[in-house]
């Protein structure tokens, strides 16, 4: 009879939005491995930090945690450009890095940055090119960049993670989860979703067995791609959480949020998968609720919950 197969140990990152002159960001980085964080991230918006000079600081800051994109808009990057980025700073963390992926939702970034904004399948068809150049660039002895030596004669920096750095992917579409399915290590997923006709990135969160449907989706697409390979390494599932309550009044504090989810019951609000309302020991009991009915075990919080989801996290160490 076969063993009932483990949940894989708990991860848990950070993603740092807020830029800062250099000591107070290392100062942040610092912080966020003191309280535990496994990983340090940083995502891709005009307005906030530019992702792999920040991890490099990151990187120069820590020991310990690993160093992610969450998650590069793919529309602002050339695939041979960001082999360039990837390739220099995976060495320059020391083999740090992961690198996360998705095809961007805001427009006015790209109208700002003067780069096309084009239709929904386009960008997911972006995204494909996009991951299938990189593997096949970051595959090579011979980078594009790789050609180009620094005034001393010696290479420019080589990857240290082979063959490539693990890649996680992001969004909830058919098409998106198609593609996680079939080339990434970390299946990553929001619990929200862009409002239809919006150009502005307006987001609406996603009820618990919606996110549950896009879930079984997933699974049942990894699934049908592991055929070639009867025994793929399964990808880790990541849900970004988007706010901690620390709180004893539950039901107080779900009033606080009701203005933002008005279409939402309080009840409902409560089930959100993408957000943590109690004590600790409530809190703690949700993750490992989600981790039963999901699977999620690799869990982001956004920087303003960096603090508050610390004893979380110590709560839930070995679990």
């Amino acid at each position: 009879m076969s063993q009932p197969v483990s949940p894989r140990p708990f991860r848990f990152g950070v993603n740092l939005m807020t830029s800062a002159p250099a000591d107070e960001w290392r100062a942040k980085c610092r912080r966020a491995e003191e309280l535990g964080y496994d990983v340090i991230l940083v995502p891709d918006h005009l307005g906030m930090p530019a992702p792999f000079p920040a991890l490099v600081a990151a990187a120069e800051a820590t020991q310990r945690p690993r160093l992610g994109t969450f998650v590069l808009n793919a529309g602002f990057w050339n695939p041979a450009l960001l082999a360039r980025e990837v390739a220099t700073t995976d060495a320059l963390t020391g083999g740090r890095l992961e690198l996360g992926l998705g095809t961007g939702y805001v427009k006015a970034e790209h109208d700002t940055a003067g780069l096309p904004w084009l239709p929904p399948g386009e960008r997911v068809d972006h995204l494909r090119h996009t991951i299938e150049e990189l593997y096949r660039l970051l595959a090579s002895e011979d980078l594009p960049h790789s050609r180009i030596r620094s005034s001393g004669g010696t290479p420019m920096p080589q990857q240290v993670q082979k063959p490539r750095v693990p890649l996680l992917v992001g969004g909830n579409g058919d098409r998106v989860l198609r593609l996680t399915a079939e080339h990434a290590d970390i299946a990553a997923f929001t619990g929200a979703r862009s409002v239809r006709g919006s150009s502005t990135g307006q987001l609406e969160v996603m009820l618990a067995g919606e996110l549950e449907e896009r879930v079984a989706l997933y699974r049942e697409l990894a699934a049908a791609a592991g055929r070639e390979n009867p025994e793929p390494e399964p990808a880790e599932l990541n849900l970004l959480i988007q706010f901690v309550l620390d709180t004893d009044d539950r039901e107080a504090a779900v009033q606080s949020l009701m203005e933002r989810v008005p279409y939402l019951t309080p009840d409902q609000v409560l089930e959100l998968p993408i957000g943590l309302i109690g004590t600790v020991e409530e809190m703690a009991a949700q993750v490992l609720a989600q981790r039963e009915r999901y699977g999620f075990t690799y869990l982001t919080v956004l920087e303003p919950s960096m603090e508050a989801f610390a004893p979380v996290m110590a709560r839930l160490r070995g679990k």
